[in-house]
């Protein structure tokens, strides 16, 4: 289950768990992987029309990724993992997201047969809403206009979102996961930020790391990342740190720490003015707002002191603290 405000957002990995009463309701269908504007647009509109036919709106996504399954090795970064799409969608006034266990088998489904046994006798769909590119069913032969043709035979309808948002993120191409995770990668996290609509977030458990940042007086709490997570490239990032509840201003470290001469890959935030936070062993989540600079190598470490110190400040007035 996850919780919108006071009201309860059903959750169920995959079709056995979907309540045998369950009726008509209103259906999209996608990985919606980070939940970008584009996806808001039809998942909005999806809730829309449940609240107009006065039945529940369900997102259907699938897990692992089916390019992973489909191309083994291939599975994309994410951009949110599955909780944080599901706390998303329930943001937007979806009542109930289905996780379907992408498998080699489920891969294999006709769309007449992925159709019949998720959308008919599942979830008895009364309309689809999707984008104008939705493929689905084995090799990805089902089209919306397939999709629409059989709606006429199972007594459902579809629609069709045109989800072209666009602006000066990825000089104007229309919003999309790959475009996100392509500024991530890059370390353009405003760009992300404008396509999402918010700022990219990475979660994980705080572990024990070398404890350099602690005797150089910024301790911070290091991140051991969910499997495929979507990292901003090599960088100091302005943004905030979660962490039981509590939003705290934040100076975030992308890297490998070149300074002492580190090899592994870490991510870790700085709670700006707060030294005494214990957060070992919990969950947390960091949201990137904005770039500061890339990762360097400094003569000495004080001169990396100086650089840390000029880092928490260009935060701080990013952060308007």
């Amino acid at each position: 289950m996850v919780r919108r405000g006071a009201v309860t957002v059903q959750r169920w990995r995959g079709l056995e768990d979907i309540p045998q009463d369950w009726g008509r309701s209103v259906v999209t269908i996608g990985s919606y992987d980070g939940v970008h504007r584009g996806h808001q647009l039809i998942i909005g509109r999806a809730v829309e029309r449940a609240r107009e036919l006065s039945v529940p709106s369900v997102v259907v996504t699938f897990d692992p990724h089916p390019s992973e399954v489909v191309r083994p090795g291939s599975h994309p970064p994410l951009l949110a993992p599955h909780h944080r799409r599901a706390e998303l969608m329930a943001e937007l006034g979806v009542d109930a997201v289905l996780i379907l266990p992408f498998t080699a088998e489920f891969s294999k489904l006709s769309p007449a047969d992925f159709i019949v046994k998720v959308l008919v006798d599942k979830l008895h769909a009364r309309t689809v809403v999707e984008g104008p590119n939705f493929r689905f069913g084995h090799r990805a032969a089902g089209t919306v206009d397939y999709l629409a043709e059989l709606g006429a035979t199972y007594d459902y309808d579809v629609e069709v979102v045109d989800l072209y948002v666009s602006g000066a993120a990825g000089g104007g191409d229309p919003f999309s996961s790959t475009l996100t995770r392509r500024l991530v990668a890059a370390g353009d996290v405003e760009g992300a930020r404008e396509i999402l609509g918010r700022p990219h977030r990475v979660e994980g458990i705080v572990v024990r790391g070398a404890q350099r940042g602690r005797e150089l007086g910024f301790p911070t709490a290091n991140l051991e990342t969910l499997p495929h997570t979507a990292i901003p490239a090599d960088g100091v990032y302005a943004g905030w740190l979660t962490a039981n509840g509590e939003r705290m201003p934040a100076a975030i470290s992308v890297g490998t720490n070149p300074q002492f001469d580190g090899v592994e890959r870490t991510v870790e935030a700085y709670a700006i003015d707060r030294v005494d936070l214990d957060l070992y062993g919990l969950h947390v989540a960091i949201d990137y707002f904005a770039y500061v600079r890339g990762q360097e190598k400094f003569a000495s470490v004080d001169d990396l002191l100086v650089a840390m110190a000029r880092d928490v400040q260009q935060c701080r007035e990013l952060l308007n603290m």
